[in-house]
């Protein structure tokens, strides 16, 4: 069987460095303010690997990315790469992608179906539940060769709302427990499936020269809005802008508790099934036709075209997964200033074909490749890591909203330009660190 171990500081090097650690975190996280280094200091994103990303539970991907035996994606966990796979019982997996042998990685492809692992090194073979079934020649080993005790390295794996979280800690509180209010947001998100499944149609990843937390805090950040996404608003329709015009807005944001936070940026929209006797949007009309006319009742065309347009909030589920409107963000620490990102569109899967079009429309207009706010937002980052190398004794400011921010239904809220979302990351940032 696969092996469920506890991982510790990798290297004698990094384990020395993280016990001997004097960086007075406590001191650089302030209620209103974190210091720049938490952007810059190579030692402190050595430790963040360890006391953040493999101490506590990390998005590796949604049920639809491996819906039949066999089913898998490699994807990576901090920096170590992992397999999310499921075996032919159904169940899931997420196994160390590194071969107990001599170390090679056993699957280089990032999606696809398998019947098994086999290291492209030396051979050994392993079943989609990282069980080792064979290896090459075994008669060199005599009876020393243990293959129970070699299987790849299994973590532990749980899953909410078709989304599938893993950590490398056995006594970590269960899913249920970390998500805690996160859940509710996280059933109203996959309501933009129109009462179909939700399924990942594609992705779009890319790097930017900057830390993880500066794409961290841009999730609940609606501050920058309507100055980073100026060419963004102006490609729409005065309708659309009246609805994308919320800085100003009744919206808020939200700490839900574990560093995860909501903002609401367009309060009508948070349930997606609700008021649905609403005037459809112009921007929205043909569609609602085109879904009349291929048959379908008038209560599921306005379900459909409510949910095509996405949720009127943005989710952070700390440490490295968003939900925002119609795609997952997911970060991928790669150095103390790079930063993979990968932007994964949802659809309705068995939803009409026309339907999910315009998701995906709406999706690159906005956060595909060549879309209005992936460059903008890509450039702001860069800019903020720039920036962070200007001084020794420089302070990142998250303070706006802290005089009105009020007690809300599930933690602190502000206003939905307040940086209510942040301060909830980097308190738990530091608990993380100081544990």
């Amino acid at each position: 069987m696969s092996t469920v171990i506890s991982i510790q500081p990798a290297s004698a090097a990094l384990q020395g460095a993280t016990q001997a650690s004097c960086i007075p975190y406590a001191e650089l996280v302030q209620p209103d303010r974190v210091h720049t280094s938490l952007y810059t200091n190579p030692a402190i994103f050595t430790e963040e690997m360890d006391k953040v990303f493999y101490s506590n539970w990390i998005w590796v991907g949604h049920v639809s990315e491996v819906p039949e035996p066999g089913s898998f994606k490699s994807t990576w966990i901090g920096q170590q790469p992992v397999v999310l796979v499921r075996d032919r019982k159904k169940e899931l997996h997420v196994l160390l992608n590194r071969c107990r042998h001599r170390g090679a990685t056993v699957c280089e492809h990032k999606k696809g179906k398998t019947a098994s692992f086999v290291c492209p090194y030396h051979g050994w073979g392993y079943g989609l539940d990282g069980a080792l079934r064979g290896v090459p020649h075994p008669e060199s080993y005599g009876d020393t060769l243990e293959k129970d005790k070699l299987g790849l390295v299994s973590l532990r794996v749980e899953e909410y709302a078709g989304m599938v979280f893993a950590t490398f800690k056995d006594d970590l509180m269960p899913l249920s427990e970390w998500l805690g209010p996160a859940k509710k947001w996280m059933d109203l998100f996959m309501k933009q499936a129109g009462g179909y499944p939700v399924k990942v149609a594609g992705e779009h990843r890319f790097t930017f020269p900057g830390n993880w937390k500066i794409q961290l805090e841009n999730t609940t950040d609606a501050y920058h809005f309507p100055l980073v996404h100026k060419s963004f608003l102006s490609s729409l329709d005065e309708q659309a802008k009246k609805t994308f015009d919320f800085v100003a807005g009744p919206g808020y944001v939200e700490d839900l508790g574990n560093g995860h936070s909501v903002m609401v940026m367009i309060p009508e929209l948070i349930d997606l099934e609700a008021d649905l006797d609403k005037p459809i949007p112009d921007r929205f009309a043909e569609l609602a036709q085109a879904l009349r006319d291929e048959g379908h009742e008038e209560a599921k065309v306005r379900r459909i075209v409510r949910a095509v347009g996405g949720t009127g909030f943005n989710l952070n589920l700390y440490p490295n997964v968003a939900c925002s409107m119609a795609f997952f963000r997911v970060l991928r620490p790669i150095s103390v200033n790079e930063t993979e990102i990968h932007h994964a569109a949802i659809v309705m899967d068995g939803g009409p074909a026309i339907a999910n079009q315009y998701r995906l429309r709406l999706h690159e207009h906005f956060q595909g490749p060549m879309g209005f706010g992936t460059p903008d937002d890509g450039e702001a980052w860069e800019r903020v890591q720039k920036g962070a190398r200007a001084g020794e004794d420089l302070w990142i400011m998250v303070n706006r909203g802290l005089p009105g921010e009020k007690p809300g239904t599930d933690g602190p809220r502000g206003d939905v330009s307040a940086e209510t979302g942040m301060r909830a990351a980097y308190r738990q940032w530091l608990k993380s660190m100081t544990a």
